[in-house]
C-alpha cells in the first residue's frame, strides 16, 4: 500500500512537471518534436542513462526503477555497477536520490520530484507528449541575473531548477523582437539563439545528448513498451489471419442455405 502511494505521488509531481509549464506557457514557444526513434537505440538509451545518473540522480530519485533493470538496454551487471552507480548501492536497488529532504527544502523550496514517470505525463490540449516538453526544456535554458538560481527557461519561464547541463552546453542568450499586440509592445521569441560562451559539446552533440537523455527518460517510465509494441503486431496480424478464417467459415456453413 505504501508503494502504491508512493507511485500515485510520483505521478501526480510528473504531472506537475510536465503540464504545469505547458499551462503557464500556453500561446508561448513551440514544442520541439523529440527524435522517437532513440528509443529503440540500446547505445542512446545507455548514453541517456549515463546522463542520468550523472545530472539528474543527485537531486531526482527514480525510485520505480531498479539499477538491475538496465539489463534489458544491453548493459551487463558488471557494467551497471562499475559505470552508473556512484552512491554505494547494489545492483538490484531502486535508483534512489540520497538528497535530505530537509536540504531539498532549504535549497528549492521543495523536494524535487521523482522522474520514473515524468516522460509519460502528457500536456494539454494537444501541445505534444511529456517528451517533447522534456526536449524543449532541457535545450530552452538561459542566464537570467533577475532569478534566484541565475537561470530561466522559455519553456518554463520562472523555473526553479538551475541548468545542470550547463557546463555541456554553454551559456546561449534568446533573441527577442519588439511586436505590438493588442495595442501593447510585447517582447516575442524570434527562435534564434546567441552563443555567449562554448560549452564542452557542440551544439548537435548537445541536441544529441539531450535526446539520449529523454530517451532514457522515456523508457524508464515504460521499459516493457518495446515488447507491448511487438506484440500488439502480432495480435493485429492474428485478427486479421482469424477474420479472413471466419468470414471464409461463415460463407462455407450458409452457402446452401437458400
Amino acid at each position: 500500500m505504501k508503494t502504491l502511494h508512493k507511485l500515485i505521488l510520483a505521478l501526480v509531481s510528473a504531472l506537475t512537471l510536465v503540464t504545469g509549464p505547458a499551462l503557464a506557457a500556453g500561446g508561448g514557444i513551440p514544442w520541439d518534436r523529440f527524435p522517437k526513434e532513440r528509443i529503440k537505440d540500446n547505445a542512446a538509451l545507455q548514453s541517456g542513462a549515463q546522463l542520468f545518473v550523472n545530472y539528474c540522480l543527485n537531486c531526482h530519485g527514480a525510485e520505480f526503477m531498479r539499477y538491475n533493470r538496465l539489463r534489458e538496454i544491453g548493459l551487463s551487471e558488471a557494467q551497471i555497477e562499475a559505470n552508473l552507480i556512484f552512491t554505494g548501492a547494489r545492483v538490484g536497488d531502486p535508483m534512489r536520490v540520497n538528497l535530505d529532504p530537509r536540504d531539498a527544502k532549504e535549497w528549492f523550496g521543495a523536494q524535487p520530484p521523482d522522474l520514473t514517470l515524468v516522460a509519460r505525463s502528457r500536456s494539454a490540449a494537444g501541445m505534444g507528449s511529456g517528451a517533447d516538453y522534456l526536449y524543449t526544456y532541457l535545450r530552452t535554458y538561459y542566464r537570467d541575473p533577475g532569478t534566484a538560481t541565475g537561470w530561466n527557461n522559455l519553456a518554463f519561464p520562472a523555473v526553479g531548477m538551475p541548468h545542470v547541463l550547463w557546463q555541456l552546453q554553454g551559456e546561449r542568450r534568446p533573441v527577442f523582437e519588439s511586436r505590438t499586440e493588442h495595442g501593447h509592445e510585447t517582447q516575442v521569441f524570434t527562435g534564434r539563439w546567441e552563443q555567449v560562451s562554448a560549452g564542452t559539446m557542440t551544439p548537435l552533440e548537445y541536441d544529441n545528448a539531450v535526446a539520449d537523455l529523454v530517451a532514457f527518460l522515456q523508457w524508464m517510465a515504460e521499459p516493457n513498451q518495446k515488447a507491448r509494441v511487438r506484440l500488439g503486431v502480432w495480435v493485429l496480424l492474428f485478427l486479421g489471419v482469424f477474420t479472413v478464417i471466419a468470414w471464409r467459415l461463415n460463407a462455407a456453413f450458409w452457402k446452401d442455405v437458400k
